[in-house]
């Protein structure tokens, strides 16, 4: 990815990582038929998903939430991390796992792609970001979605299997099978993820 000769966002700069952490609709109430079904799949997901986010940062790989506005065009994402956790919602332990931290980044998306009428092509651009990581909700809807998007756009994906989930074991393998077949996603395991050797090979390609 061409990096522009303004390579701050107006003045604020990012992070600069050619991965990026991307953390998929986690931000979710899950109030909705089959949301505890999904909780069921879900907290598991969560902790790992958890575990792989402390060695992204430890490793200065930006993580980018992606978040559904759940249909409230005024919402912001401060406002839904805070209705999960004080609102007495089914989602509250997954958002307890997964609650954002200051330096994070964040992308609210209206549909199911993360980059449909959203800033997360332009935000992936100025850290330079070649490689994404794609974890969360759900597996065959938005991480799919998002994952179709980013491959139209020559990125490269990462997708590991424990850290996506969906409303059967089923559908989640299906969709897995498909980002591999057809988006060229590398999918394995998140504790087959090496970060240091996925940094280093992206900045030998400069």
């Amino acid at each position: 990815m061409v990096r522009k000769r303004n390579s701050d966002l107006y003045g604020s700069a990012p992070d600069e990582s050619p991965v990026a952490l991307l953390i998929i609709d986690c931000i979710n109430d899950l109030e909705f038929d089959d949301g505890e079904a999904l909780l069921q799949v879900a907290l598991p997901m969560a902790e790992r998903i958890a575990d792989l986010k402390r060695r992204a940062r430890a490793k200065n790989v930006p993580v980018v939430y992606v978040n559904d506005n759940f249909g409230h065009w005024r919402s912001n994402f401060a406002a839904q991390v805070e209705h999960c956790l004080n609102d007495g919602v089914r989602g509250e332990p997954l958002v307890e796992r997964l609650a954002p931290d200051e330096e994070d980044y964040f992308v609210l998306k209206p549909k199911h792609s993360g980059f449909y009428s959203t800033t997360l092509e332009v935000l992936l651009e100025h850290l330079g970001v070649r490689t994404v990581i794609l974890t969360g909700l759900s597996a065959d809807i938005c991480v799919l979605f998002t994952a179709n998007d980013a491959y139209m756009r020559d990125l490269e994906l990462i997708v590991p299997s424990d850290c996506v989930a969906a409303n059967t074991p089923e559908i989640c393998r299906a969709a897995l099978e498909q980002m591999q077949r057809v988006l060229k996603a590398i999918v394995k395991p998140s504790s087959e993820i090496d970060l240091d050797a996925l940094v280093a090979e992206n900045d030998a390609r400069q």
